[in-house]
């Protein structure tokens, strides 16, 4: 899982860079899926049992996640190096600080 906080004025860019890296993320070897979202809604100050609230505001950025399925941590890991030798200047100069990155297992 991977978070973005993404410059407000930067978000088309973004998207539109976002969107032909997962084309090639998704061929990469042993990459089982990559996907992204953008953050809409927001749980803060919901009641129990409502629905979230659409954001209508941004504050400072606008978030977005990617997750990323591989088939083993070394294909991860080539998939880690890949991006951050190809793509990771670019994205760097569209965030407001660097990108949060973590890994783990489905369960």
């Amino acid at each position: 899982m991977i978070t973005f906080q993404v410059k407000p004025d930067k978000a088309a860019d973004f998207e539109s860079r976002i969107l032909e890296i997962q084309k090639q993320q998704k061929i990469l070897p042993g990459c089982r899926m990559a996907g992204y979202f953008k953050r809409f809604y927001t749980f803060d100050g919901v009641e129990t049992g409502l629905p979230p609230r659409e954001i209508t505001k941004i504050v400072k950025c606008i978030k977005y996640y990617a997750w990323l399925e591989f088939e083993s941590i070394e294909a991860c890991g080539q998939a880690k190096d890949w991006f951050f030798e190809t793509h990771l200047k670019e994205i760097n100069k569209l965030l407001i600080m660097p990108f949060d990155m973590n890994s783990g297992y489905t369960l």
